[in-house]
């Protein structure tokens, strides 16, 4: 838990947050899940109004400092953040990059940046389809056939990267103890695809929206397809190498993260094996752990600095032709898949549109594994970027993001 804050500026601010409901939707890393309440209550759909006169105002270097403040603490051992645009730019690190020696963290660190693969893997999909090698309306089927049940439906290709598609998820054992067990194991995509597609479909594809890995598990694999190279090979090809993000790289079935970075820990319970003292509880390293179980949907390895070219070039359309980046900037006309079922999407193809408190709107993606939450967002016109790489105690926990929307607020109102 994170200690509750007694000033008043901060309280304000976090409540402000929590009333913004798209906001905090983006910023939640893990997929969602229908709800299974037997006494569910639906909340009024929300609709958050961008304001057309909105300007981004001037960096706010107090708010910034402040919102990375107090590392290492119980949800966070340290946070590199980079701020930029027409605006003003900040940089800003806190906390440790090692509990047990204490050495202080710094700017220019590799991490884990989770499911922020998933708009590398967007962006190929949608480079292909620029140079008429796939098309948003060609069918997994005509290109994968076999890897779908015959009993699917169709399933377009830009239904996979917007979440429409209805393809569930796969069904895995419960609880940290088990991914703790299992960090070491290597998967393959067609393995986890396998596993997901015992399921039913979820719904008819177009008609609602379920974020999750499935999703950009398939489209690595139409890329694979489609190219005749694998995942690794195009992404590292088409956009890191040409954006100049000389520090980011696919790790394949490696386990460790390469070249200075800080350790990821989650927090355990006593006596879980291997852990270690951190304040008034405990935690075990999670730095060294398999990515094949994310592959194309979170296993990239990046910085805070490669990550900001990245979103630059993206959103200038040097790395996707304008043409073909609009559905990043799409939010289908569908509803959450959930037993309400009435509120709007707000997921696009690889990124989340979101609509901030004083009616800015800015496009960004989250990711975490765990002891790593990562996020990136701009405006459109790049009045304003934000980078972010947190290491959180409970990265997969709702709770984190009490800090990550405190990055975001301080960064864009």
């Amino acid at each position: 838990m994170v200690d509750v804050p007694s000033d008043l500026e901060e309280i304000t601010l976090l409540k402000t947050a929590a009333a913004c409901l798209a906001l905090a939707t983006a910023l939640v890393a893990a997929p969602a899940q229908a709800a299974t309440s037997a006494t569910l209550t639906c909340p009024a759909p929300t609709v958050m109004r961008p304001d057309p006169g909105a300007v981004v105002p001037p960096v706010d270097q107090a708010a910034l400092s402040k919102s990375i403040a107090g590392l290492p603490a119980a949800d966070a051992t340290a946070a590199v953040v980079r701020v930029s645009g027409s605006k003003g730019s900040w940089r800003g690190v806190s906390g440790v990059a090692d509990v047990r020696t204490g050495r202080e963290a710094a700017q220019h660190v590799r991490f884990r940046v989770g499911s922020v693969t998933k708009v590398f893997t967007t962006a190929v999909v949608l480079q292909l389809v620029a140079e008429g090698r796939l098309s948003l309306g060609d069918t997994v089927q005509d290109h994968l056939p076999g890897l779908l049940p015959a009993s699917y439906p169709d399933v377009q290709v830009g239904q996979l990267l917007n979440h429409t598609s209805g393809l569930p998820a796969p069904e895995l054992p419960e609880g940290f103890e088990h991914v703790y067990e299992t960090r070491f194991d290597r998967w393959t995509p067609q393995q986890y695809v396998a596993l997901a597609v015992r399921n039913p479909i979820e719904f008819t594809p177009g008609t609602r929206q379920h974020y999750l890995n499935i999703n950009t598990f398939v489209a690595g694999l139409l890329i694979e397809q489609v190219t005749g190279e694998t995942y690794e090979h195009e992404v590292t090809n088409r956009i890191l190498r040409p954006v100049g993000m000389r520090d980011s790289y696919l790790p394949g079935t490696s386990t460790t993260i390469r070249g200075p970075h800080h350790r990821g820990y989650q927090s355990v319970p006593a006596g879980f094996a291997n852990a270690i003292p951190y304040g008034d509880g405990y935690v075990v390293d999670m730095t060294r752990t398999s990515v094949t179980s994310t592959w194309a949907s979170g296993d990239l390895i990046s910085t805070a600095a490669d990550l900001e070219k990245f979103v630059k070039a993206l959103f200038s359309g040097e790395v996707v032709p304008p043409a073909q980046l609009e559905p990043m900037f799409t939010v289908p006309d569908v509803t959450m898949f959930d037993e309400c079922g009435n509120q709007p999407a707000t997921y696009t193809s690889g990124l989340t549109k979101m609509v901030l408190p004083d009616g800015i709107v800015a496009y960004g993606k989250t990711g975490s594994r765990y002891g790593y939450t990562t996020g990136v967002g701009a405006t459109r016109d790049l009045s304003r970027t934000l980078v972010y790489s947190v290491n959180s105690t409970d990265a997969k926990s709702s709770g984190q993001n009490r800090r990550t929307l405190g990055i975001v607020l301080a960064s864009f109102a």
